[in-house]
């Protein structure tokens, strides 16, 4: 991940390979004015000969500009100056980040954040430059060859805001690092990124912060003697053994915990319900759910949060065997229900019901927050946008969805009425796992909903914004950013 440092360097004079400056397609900005004067008015000549004009997403990359010392400056498109709000601001700076990425460079000095947004002050400013810049900018390497003669790739970027944005640098640093371990996570191949291996990397959150992080994993006997049938059934087909990963971080003595649950499937085959040819390749971001939970334990460790926080993370691989579970199987969960499969392949549920009730049951937290790359069924509702955002309490909806909006990592609520709860009705158990075609995504948490009665609980359903699509894609470390901004947001409400 890069590195990130704050700078007062003037435009023309830093020493930098790369000097990244905005330009509106109506105004210059001050980064602009400064670089236009030092080189003789050469970017007033671009935007009257239409060769730059500000447009909003362009971008070029000039070299050796007299009277500038930074041997290249990248040109940042960012529209009208009146119309430049959070998202333009943002998608601006990913365009200087993807175009940062393709330079054989190592550093470069942005000047983006300098630039005045309606409402957001400076720290917004250099956190959100950061971090999408920082994201547009990863590469994942893990499983690939290095190139010989590789050319050198951005590791550190000065970010100059005019003022000091210290705590904006700070938070830029602890959510780069959630999310970049949320993206690592998410991209492993599923031979490498099993239960034991996500149990790994929790491990190492718990060693390298072992003064405020306690470390434990629950095997399958300890879920046995829990009676969790509905986790239990989910791994049974599996030769990689199922694991429990509950970490717990102190940070504000006494007082009650938050808690983030997150689905950690390492690899969907369905179960005997087989997903078909075109279906199961990418099922190995099943457990992006997971690594967004972990990724926001670490930022808000990283952060020294004045809360208190637990992450259980269960996880297992879901695959066909002859001791696989069934359809029309009865199973007898942690919290006392039982559960009729209609289908295997709907088993985030079902080893997230376990997960949750234990959750309550145990920490008994303030509020507790599940994510999950849960339906396809929100796929089709949300896009890739939004996350999908249940809860029936008003209040932790609306700071999910404000801590959203501030993020630029949105979630949309969507009903949990109980008008659809007829549909989850069984005769032979408690509840099915499945309600059938129709609001896909609601059943489901209206399923998981029965997990979490008498707490505070909300369900993100990252089934569209977990991964891009495609056989380049990558995990995107959402929803990282909400959940880090909702507990920042906590932290600076502990009366609440």
């Amino acid at each position: 991940m890069l590195e990130f440092s704050q700078s007062s360097a003037a435009p023309a004079a830093v020493d930098a390979p790369c000097a990244v400056v905005g330009v509106f397609d109506d105004a210059m900005s001050p980064a602009a004015q400064a670089v236009d004067s030092a080189s003789g008015g050469a970017l007033r000549r671009l935007r009257a000969s239409g060769d730059f004009t500000g447009k909003l997403d362009a971008t070029l990359l000039l070299h050796g500009l007299a009277g500038v010392k930074a041997p290249r400056v990248l040109l940042v498109g960012l529209g009208s100056k009146a119309g430049l709000d959070a998202k333009a601001y943002r998608r601006a700076c990913a365009e200087a980040g993807k175009a940062l990425k393709a330079m054989p460079i190592a550093a470069a000095a942005c000047f983006l954040p300098e630039v005045d947004i309606a409402g957001q002050d400076v720290d917004w400013r250099v956190r959100t430059c950061a971090l999408a810049i920082g994201h547009a900018c990863f590469r994942y390497t893990a499983t690939l060859k290095p190139a010989n003669g590789d050319a050198p790739h951005l590791e550190a970027l000065e970010l100059v805001a005019g003022v000091d944005a210290a705590k904006g640098l700070m938070q830029a640093r602890a959510i780069a690092r959630g999310v970049a371990f949320a993206r690592e996570l998410g991209c492993l191949p599923p031979n490498l990124c099993t239960p034991m291996h996500i149990a790994a990397q929790a491990q190492t959150i718990a060693d390298e912060h072992a003064e405020s992080v306690t470390l434990e994993v629950l095997e399958r006997a300890d879920m046995e003697k829990l009676h969790m049938g509905a986790l239990l059934a989910v791994s049974a087909g599996s030769a990689a053994p199922p694991k429990l990963i509950v970490l717990q971080y102190k940070g504000a003595g006494d007082a009650k915990p938050y808690a983030l649950v997150g689905k950690g499937v390492t690899f969907d085959t369905g179960g005997m319900n087989l997903k078909p040819t075109g279906s199961m390749e990418e099922m190995k971001y099943d457990m992006c759910g997971a690594a967004g939970v972990l990724g926001a334990f670490l930022a808000a460790v990283e952060l020294k949060l004045p809360i208190n926080l637990v992450c259980v993370v269960p996880s297992v691989e879901n695959m066909p065997d002859g001791g696989g579970y069934r359809p029309s199987d009865v199973l007898h969960t942690h919290a006392g229900i039982t559960v009729e499969v209609l289908n295997t392949d709907a088993e985030g549920r079902l080893i997230l019901c376990d997960a949750l009730a234990y959750t309550c049951k145990r920490f008994q937290p303030a509020a507790i927050v599940d994510a999950a790359t849960l339906t396809g069924a929100c796929v089709i509702a949300l896009g890739a946008h939004a996350s999908g955002l249940f809860s029936a309490d008003d209040a932790l909806a609306d700071e999910l969805v404000a801590a959203g909006n501030r993020s630029l990592d949105r979630a949309w609520r969507l009903p949990l009425w109980d008008d659809y709860k007829n549909q989850l009705e069984s005769a032979f158990a408690d509840i099915a796992n499945v309600g059938g075609k129709s609001a896909g995504a609601v059943t489901a948490a209206l399923f998981l909903s029965r997990f979490t009665e008498g707490t505070r609980w909300a369900h993100l359903d990252v089934a569209g914004t977990a991964w891009t699509p495609g056989r380049k894609g990558y995990a995107t470390g959402r929803p990282v950013p909400l959940l880090a901004q909702w507990l920042l947001d906590r932290a600076g409400n502990r009366d609440e």
